[in-house]
């Protein structure tokens, strides 16, 4: 959800040529420059349906009435935006794979810290700020736990977040964590392939086993995205073999049977059923546009907007749902719903380019000029 799409593609070593419809690798090991538009669009339509859900089709006190009364045609397609957040972990496999080719495990840690925190932080502060100057019905975030949030470890430590969408934040670190393994070795075609077997196997072990602490390192529910977006981007910097369409498949096959487990969770946050053919049907069509962006069926799909969309995605997702909830409770009696509800929507993008521009841009850039200065540092003892 919170990858960066990397600009460049490193000349692998020796390799056959590729079947037509694959990515090619520039001859003669020149670096090629690229950004996968299609990978950005799609990431802000997944951070539009997980909005989509929270606006729309969580509890039922958002607007002061069920979901189903307030928006009666909306709330129903609505239901499905969690699956956003799932489509989030497809891409990162694809991304975080892309970005990571040629790179040591220095490089691969400052990019995901200046990626992640500098709009985190803000969020945070931002949402918390919020929260004690317009105190909702609920309690407000203690500072000692705003502090720990911080450290986006709020999860595994047991304090409560400051808004409840960072929750996956903890399943993308450790994501990173795991795939830094490979990386500290040197990530290649085989090492990927393997990495993606051996942790698949391994999560079906550790749910066997049952045991709390290899869930947590393995993530069994979560994995499969994950593997299965590497092996996308396997095909799509090589070529499809029957191994990787068999990742992709397995990992498909074991995903839609934790799908319909997490739409239980879903149903309860939302305080409604809906039926569970639309939940697999829609993790399908997401396989099969990442599938078309691995294949090299959506390389005309490099508009400038979809870069800007690309951009957009993880500041939206970061302050759209405590602070939107607080606009929609605060105005929800006097501002017509059709109407306050778009308003929200392009001001939390207008936000969120703000955030980016202003807040992500110039912070990240300090932070990692500090980080690669400490990294020199600590390489040279």
């Amino acid at each position: 959800m919170h990858s960066t799409l990397p600009v460049q593609h490193e000349q692998p070593g020796a390799r056959t040529e590729p079947a037509p419809g694959t990515a090619r690798e520039p001859a003669g090991g020149a670096a090629r420059h690229t950004r996968l538009g299609a990978l950005d669009g799609l990431r802000l339509c997944a951070a539009l349906m997980v909005v989509a859900y929270h606006y729309l089709a969580f509890g039922s006190g958002v607007w002061g009435r069920p979901a189903a009364e307030a928006f009666p045609t909306a709330h129903l397609p609505a239901s499905y935006g969690w699956l956003g957040v799932q489509l989030f972990f497809l891409i990162s496999g694809f991304v975080i794979c892309m970005s990571c080719w040629g790179k040591g495990v220095g490089q691969f840690a400052v990019s995901r810290v200046t990626r992640l925190f500098p709009a985190y932080w803000f969020a945070v502060l931002a949402v918390a700020l919020a929260v004690h100057l317009w105190p909702p019905g609920g309690e407000t975030p203690e500072p000692s736990d705003i502090a720990v949030n911080l450290t986006m470890l709020q999860s595994p430590l047991g304090v409560d977040p400051v808004d409840g969408v960072y929750w996956t934040l903890w399943i993308e670190l450790r994501f990173y964590l795991l795939f830094a393994l490979v990386v500290r070795k040197g990530l290649t075609y085989g090492r990927a392939v393997g990495f993606c077997v051996i942790w698949a196997v391994a999560a079906a072990v550790a749910r066997a086993v049952d045991n709390p602490v290899l869930d947590q390192v393995l993530m069994p529910e979560d994995c499969w995205f994950f593997i299965a977006g590497i092996a996308f981007y396997l095909m799509h910097r090589f070529r499809p073999n029957l191994v990787l369409w068999l990742l992709v498949t397995g990992s498909f096959v074991v995903a839609q049977h934790y799908l319909l487990i997490a739409q239980a969770r879903a149903e309860g946050h939302m305080g409604h059923r809906v039926p569970q053919w639309p939940t697999v049907a829609l993790m399908a069509f997401f396989f099969l546009v990442v599938m078309a962006v691995a294949l090299g069926w959506t390389r005309r799909l490099e508009w400038r907007p979809l870069t800007t969309a690309g951009v957009l995605t993880y500041p939206l997702y970061l302050i759209h749902e405590r602070l939107g909830w607080m606009v929609i409770e605060h105005n929800a009696d006097r501002v017509p719903r059709h109407v306050l509800l778009p308003a929200l929507v392009l001001t939390m993008l207008l936000a969120a380019w703000l955030v980016h521009r202003l807040v992500e841009r110039p912070l990240a850039g300090a932070l990692g000029r500090g980080l690669r200065r400490a990294v020199t540092d600590i390489r040279s003892g």
